[in-house]
This record gives C-alpha cells, sequence and structure tokens, in this order.
C-alpha cells in the first residue's frame, strides 16, 4: 500500500508501537548485549573480550526471533551471568529516541487506542518503565512473553488479537524490525513503518521493503 506516514497516522483506529528502536533508544540494549555482557562473560571464563564476543555471537544467532533471544532468564542460564543485574547498573543510559515522548505527548490526546507491542522480557519492561514512564502513554503493554511467542512468529499476532480485539485493515504498526514487520505484514496488518534509526549511536538504516521513517516524530505534522 503506497501512504505518507502522516496519512497513515490519521487514518488508524489502533497504533500499536514497538518498544527498544522505535519509542526507545536501541543503543542501551546493543551496549548491554555488545559489550557490557561480552566483558562480564570474558572475564568469567577467561576469554579476551574479542573471543568473548565472537562466541556470544554465535549463541545470539542461533536463537535470533525466537522468544529465547529476548528472555533474560535464558540468558542469565546460558552463559551464568546476571544479565539482570548488568541492566540495572547501567540505567541511567535508558532514554526516549529523539521526538519520541513528544509524539507519545501528542497522541496520547488523540481519540486513538496506543498499544505498547514488544518482545521486550517483562522484567527489562518493568525497568525501562520505572526510568521513562513510558506506560502513562499507552492504553495497554503487551509483552511477547506472555503469549509465549515471539512477534516474529504468526501464533503471536493470533494470541494478541485474542487478548485485544482490533481490526487489523485500520491498524498501524510502527517496528524498527524487517522480520516483524514481515510478520505484521503476512497476519494482515494493514499499515506498517519501520523506524530507520532506532540507534542513536549508529547512523539510518537502508534499504527495506517497508516504508521508512527515521524516527516516529516524523509521522507528525
Amino acid at each position: 500500500m503506497n501512504y505518507d506516514p502522516q496519512t497513515a497516522l490519521e487514518r488508524c483506529e489502533t497504533l500499536m508501537l514497538d518498544m527498544d528502536g522505535t519509542i526507545l533508544d536501541l543503543a542501551f540494549d546493543n551496549y548491554i548485549w555488545k559489550d557490557l555482557v561480552p566483558r562480564r562473560y570474558a572475564a568469567e571464563n577467561g576469554l579476551t573480550f574479542e573471543e568473548a564476543r565472537g562466541r556470544l555471537f554465535e549463541k545470539y544467532a542461533a536463537v535470533q526471533g525466537d522468544l529465547e533471544w529476548y528472555c533474560l532468564d535464558h540468558w542469565n542460564d546460558r552463559l551464568g551471568i546476571d544479565v539482570v543485574k548488568i541492566h540495572h547498573d547501567v540505567t541511567h543510559r535508558i532514554g526516549y529516541l529523539p521526538g519520541a515522548l513528544e509524539f507519545l505527548r501528542t497522541m496520547h490526546k488523540r481519540e486513538v487506542r496506543v498499544l505498547l507491542v514488544t518482545n521486550s522480557h517483562p522484567d527489562t519492561l518493568a525497568l525501562k518503565d520505572a526510568v521513562t514512564g513510558l506506560a502513562d502513554y499507552f492504553d495497554g503493554l503487551y509483552s511477547s512473553h506472555a503469549f509465549g511467542h515471539a512477534k516474529e512468529s504468526q501464533s503471536f499476532w493470533e494470541a494478541l488479537r485474542e487478548e485485544v480485539e482490533f481490526d487489523a485493515e485500520t491498524t498501524l504498526f510502527v517496528d524498527d524490525s524487517e522480520p516483524v514487520l514481515q510478520s505484521a505484514a503476512d497476519y494482515g496488518v494493514g499499515m506498517l513503518l519501520r523506524v530507520t534509526r532506532p540507534d542513536t549511536s549508529a547512523p539510518a538504516a537502508r534499504g527495506s521493503s517497508f516504508h521508512g521513517v527515521e524516527g516516529v516524530r516524523d509521522m507528525l505534522p
């Protein structure tokens, strides 16, 4: 469907937003998983930082897109380190993407249902809400862990629709993940947008089959 972001926002009855990389800066999560966890893993296992990163990235890739990839309990058990504590140690790095808070405040005043739809583990979601207060701007918060399926799975969308009735054709879903957006498209979600700069410490992503916006603020007039 050929539409511009502002038109999609005006047409939608339900707005579904991802959290990490859409509302909150993915730089926090990338710092955790690409820097801090490898450093802790290296120290615990007598490895160099590069050796630890290499091993961890193989483990990450093996479950990427599955619910385990997003599960802190899985990584605590698999790696033998307290990844929850690592998150709590650097909460000062948690923050909104540029313009995202303004966008949420604007949408909160409109007659549209706004839902947070995330793969984030409930512990991480609770931590980020405590730091940012993002829950105040949503009509509901939905973690894929509650449904037993990641957003990349059709089973997730089926379970979400059972929990929250929504008209797929009049739903706008915004995410930074191409596989997640493709899953939503396969399910029949009518309007899809990709955030192309989910991490402020990295350049914008290029090349996508979905209409892109650098940030959600670009959806506003």
